[in-house]
Order: structure tokens, then C-alpha cells, then sequence
């Protein structure tokens, strides 16, 4: 996976954006453009202010994508978390690829009508929107619910990684997801986390997650120290 850093002035601040030109591709994704299984050549995961308020983040997305050369269909993801401070996994042929923001640590299951402090407005400087983004790149051609299964995958790689990072929680309100695999070839039918490419998903991204809540916690201790993030939003 070639990841490129491209950037771009928006709103009088200078932002960065990960972008993955793939080729052909079957991805399966949460992100609000190319989301659910189809093909795909690229993906953008693009950073934001923290103070983001685009009511049209998917118009704003295809401006981005537009904007970077990136034609065709794809996958489009938004973070308010530094894309500067990705950290990657490999395993077996695996890459994984995470921007990690963890200002509000969440559990998914939460009291019906218990108020979720990620929407609430920033006050404390320094700090913005948390969201965990992971992009993972397969050598092999999955089925559909293989792709299915690896999402799950995904998910339990990232929560362990966040737990052994000392966060207790599941993730953010926000995350997302890209798995991304070839499609051409006999596909592999499980992606579970003992299965052979399962396995290697699950190792790939507890890497990258683990390393990135690690950093993460590093830089939440020397905003408390000095009262400034060491490199820019910390999301």
C-alpha cells in the first residue's frame, strides 16, 4: 500500500489528507462515499478541523477527491484526527493503515438518551474530535462475507489494541472502516480472526492501532505538560 500525503489550504489552515491511488479493487466501507461492497480505485482519508461544520461532507469529500486527481469511484473517509501521525501494520502480506484521535473514548453500548460528548462544543484548547480511520489492503480476493467478516475482525483487533493501550473503551462514536482486496481470483471464504487471512488482518491492525493509541496517549501527556500539542490538532 502506497500511501501519499497530500495537501491543501482550506478555511486559513493548512490541512493534510492520506491518499491510497489502489487500482482495481473490491472494498468494503463505512466511509459516506463508497461506502458498503462495490470497486473502487482510491482512497482518501482527508482531515479536518476539529471545529468542522460542512453540512455536506459528502459534496465536500468528492470536492477533495476532485481536487487530488482522484477519478473514478472510491472511498472517502473524514477525520478530525491528525493524518500526520498514521501509524501502519504489516502481517503476512497484510497492510493496515490507522489515524488514531481518541479525545472521547466511548463504549458502543451506552444508556438509551445519555448525552454523547463528542457533539458537544470544544472549550479546551488543543483538543478536537477524536476518530480512529483504518484502511486495510488484502492480497488476496475475498468473498462477500469474507469482506463482512473482516470488518468484524477489524473491530476486535482495534478494541484489543485500545485496551492493551490502557483506554477503556470500544473506540470513538466516529470511526471507520475500508478493507480493500483484489478482484480478480478464487476469493477466500473466511476472514474471521483464526482463520489464515483473518489472522493476519488481525495482527496488521492491532499494530497500527496499538502504536497510534500509544502516540496518542504520549501526546495527550505532553499537552498537560507544557499546554500545547507537540504537532498541531490533536484529534
Amino acid at each position: 500500500m502506497n500511501i501519499e500525503t497530500a495537501w491543501r489550504d482550506e478555511d486559513g489552515a493548512r490541512l493534510p489528507a492520506l491518499v491510497w491511488r489502489s487500482g482495481p479493487r473490491r472494498m468494503i466501507s463505512s466511509g459516506m462515499v463508497g461506502g458498503g461492497i462495490a470497486e473502487g480505485g482510491w482512497v482518501l482519508n482527508a482531515q479536518v478541523p476539529g471545529g468542522y461544520s460542512r453540512m455536506d461532507p459528502v459534496a465536500h469529500l468528492g470536492e477533495l477527491a476532485s481536487g487530488f486527481g482522484l477519478d473514478g469511484p472510491g472511498v472517502g473517509l473524514l477525520t478530525a484526527a491528525e493524518v500526520n501521525a498514521h501509524e501502519t501494520g504489516r502481517d503476512g502480506g497484510v497492510h493496515a493503515v490507522a489515524t488514531v484521535g481518541l479525545r472521547v473514548p466511548t463504549w458502543a453500548a451506552a444508556q438509551e438518551g445519555a448525552q454523547d460528548p463528542e457533539l458537544a462544543p470544544m472549550v479546551t484548547p488543543g483538543y478536537r474530535p477524536g476518530t480512529i480511520n483504518i484502511v486495510v489492503d488484502v492480497p488476496v480476493a475475498l468473498s462477500d462475507a469474507a469482506l463482512v467478516n473482516a470488518v468484524l475482525t477489524v473491530t476486535e483487533a482495534k478494541t484489543q489494541a485500545l485496551l492493551e493501550a490502557g483506554y477503556d473503551c470500544s473506540g470513538t462514536a466516529s470511526d471507520a472502516v475500508c478493507v480493500a482486496a483484489p478482484p480478480l481470483g478464487e476469493p477466500e471464504p473466511f476472514a474471521g480472526p483464526r482463520s489464515v487471512w483473518g489472522a493476519r488482518i488481525a495482527r496488521a491492525v492491532h499494530a497500527a492501532v496499538l502504536a497510534g493509541a500509544l502516540d496518542y496517549r504520549r501526546r495527550l501527556g505532553l499537552i498537560a505538560s507544557t499546554g500545547r500539542p507537540d504537532r498541531g490538532t490533536l484529534g
